[in-house]
């Protein structure tokens, strides 16, 4: 067990985690930043390190990588304890005002806390793969389920599945260094960000809607992709070096089930204020729902604030201003 009681400790360090945490260091509190990976960064660094990202605040594009460095450089800036390569087995309400979190690193420490913020993006996830029997070989050099290197699809051609707003973004950007780009969705419409699909249709991807993958076969070292026509006996097929599946990701809930969080489906319930069935237990970020809740980095942003600002509010009820950013810094 650590000495310290932290006023926060904070589940998850993605980009809602670390902006979170460091508002939360605005605010003067003792912070625990709690990561299982050995590096910050969550999806945003590790699936999506050279996607462009469009929705945050007066940054016109960013990578996730880009991202990443700017919001450790902000935490860092401030500072706060960081538990890397931790993952949280379980949490247990010690008395009133505390938490226990139980992690798996040095024969399973326990971390104090006054409350907990759960920010674990898409939880334990992993992608949803094609849904038929396939040579599994091709997982080698011709299916891939992210882009980690965009120069491994340069001079290809490549064939994205999906029709989403990452399988329209990496449509249009693997499309700048592709030899020749499909975009292959079971609908005519997509389910992407209108501005996305404004460059979608502005440039020269070819988009075959609506399509279902019914096969694919190795064919020397490409593939050939068959593609059923909805509504229709229609079959073709294409040749393609890669195909890039985005059919987004199966998150397992079941160590939230163990925590007796209150869940609809996949994400935790919160109210207004982010707040948990469980006292002092707030989750922000995609893997929270609650009524017009959008899954966007921006509004992940938005609610660690809010999270924040309602435990200061149950932990210290004496605290009953705020200090604006623009004085904290000045001497």
């Amino acid at each position: 067990m650590t000495d310290k009681i932290y006023d926060i400790a904070i589940i998850g360090g993605g980009p809602a985690g670390i902006f979170a945490a460091y508002y939360a260091r605005l605010r003067k509190l003792d912070v625990a930043l709690i990561e299982t990976l050995p590096n910050l960064g969550g999806q945003p660094n590790t699936l999506y390190s050279q996607k462009k990202i469009y929705d945050i605040a007066a940054i016109p594009s960013i990578t996730g990588s880009e991202l990443t460095e700017q919001l450790i450089e902000q935490i860092n800036f401030i500072g706060c304890d960081k538990f890397l390569g931790t993952s949280v087995s379980n949490i247990n309400q010690v008395d009133d005002d505390k938490w226990e979190l139980t992690t798996d690193n040095d024969n399973n420490k326990t971390i104090i806390a006054k409350s907990i913020i759960i920010a674990l993006g898409n939880g334990a996830f992993e992608p949803r793969k094609l849904t038929f029997d396939y040579d599994h070989e091709l997982e080698t050099n011709n299916i891939r389920y992210f882009v980690n290197d965009i120069e491994d699809f340069r001079n290809q051609d490549i064939a994205i599945a999906g029709g989403g707003d990452s399988a329209v973004d990496w449509a249009v950007d693997l499309n700048k260094v592709s030899n020749r780009t499909f975009l292959i969705h079971r609908r005519n419409k997509y389910r992407a960000m209108e501005n996305s699909v404004d460059h979608l249709n502005s440039s020269s991807v070819e988009q075959l809607n609506p399509y279902i993958i019914k096969d694919v076969k190795p064919n020397v070292d490409k593939m050939d992709i068959i593609m059923k026509k909805l509504k229709s006996d229609d079959i073709d097929t294409i040749t393609v070096d890669k195909l890039l599946v985005n059919y987004g990701f199966v998150s397992d809930s079941k160590i939230l089930k163990e925590w007796n969080i209150d869940l609809e489906g996949p994400f935790i319930k919160v109210n207004e204020h982010m707040e948990t069935n469980l006292p002092n237990v707030f989750a922000i970020g995609d893997i929270v729902t609650y009524s017009s809740k959008l899954q966007l980095i921006a509004t992940a942003f938005a609610e660690g604030p809010i999270a924040v600002t309602k435990a200061i509010r149950n932990i210290y009820p004496e605290r009953d201003f705020f200090e604006h950013s623009t004085s904290l810094f000045e001497n």
